[in-house]
């Protein structure tokens, strides 16, 4: 299957309101890092592509209309030329410093916990810190690196990607700039909102005592 759209925003930028509101959309599935956690078999391909190997992109999407999230978005340029009639999507936030206290509150700290080697899911849960350090900074623990990084990936792609494939979201944007996008009328429902920090962090018990 062909992706339609090319999802390069990082993680903490709406992307699990988009996987929904693009499945509404688009009537089939979108990738993104819950589907790696619903099928943890996934990270070892992942950890294979952050090394560098060969990748066979239409195999890894088949099923899918649309990618966005880590960690696809770490491989947002392979996905794109694999997918040359795909629009490329940035999601962003207000700021970085939006940005970082969202991801520093969510899938930063879940990545700085150490796993045992012996865990049963110790390869699904070292993968994000992986392609965290090897695709996006090796500092990205530290605030001012990560913010850094955060600016310049979304400089990069704001450089590289064709006018006409390219559009720029953020949350509170709506339907509009992807169904202007793609050439889509508008829904008639109101646009997904997902997966805030505090439902993130009560979803992985981060404030228990």
């Amino acid at each position: 299957m062909t992706l339609r759209v090319v999802g390069a925003g990082l993680g903490r930028t709406g992307s699990h309101s988009l996987k929904i509101a693009l499945e509404q959309l688009l009537g089939g599935a979108c990738y993104h890092m819950v589907e790696v956690i619903g099928h943890p078999e996934y990270a070892r391909f992942w950890l294979r592509a952050i090394d560098g190997e060969p990748v066979d992109w239409q195999v890894v999407m088949d099923g899918y209309v649309a990618a966005v999230d880590w960690p696809a978005a770490a491989f947002w340029r392979e996905l794109a030329d694999a997918n040359p009639a795909a629009i490329v999507l940035l999601s962003t936030r207000s700021s970085a410093d939006a940005w970082w206290k969202s991801a520093n509150e969510t899938i930063f700290e879940i990545s700085r916990r150490e796993v045992p080697a012996d865990h049963d899911l110790a390869e699904l849960i070292e993968m994000p810190r992986v392609m965290l350090t090897k695709t996006f900074t090796p500092n990205w623990s530290d605030e001012d690196e990560a913010k850094r990084a955060y600016e310049a990936h979304n400089e990069n792609v704001r450089a590289s990607v064709p006018p006409d494939r390219f559009v720029e979201w953020q949350p509170g944007d709506g339907w509009d700039p992807i169904c202007h996008a793609l050439g889509m009328s508008v829904p008639d429902a109101p646009f997904p909102h997902v997966n805030t920090t505090e439902e993130f962090r009560a979803m992985l018990g981060l404030d228990a005592n």
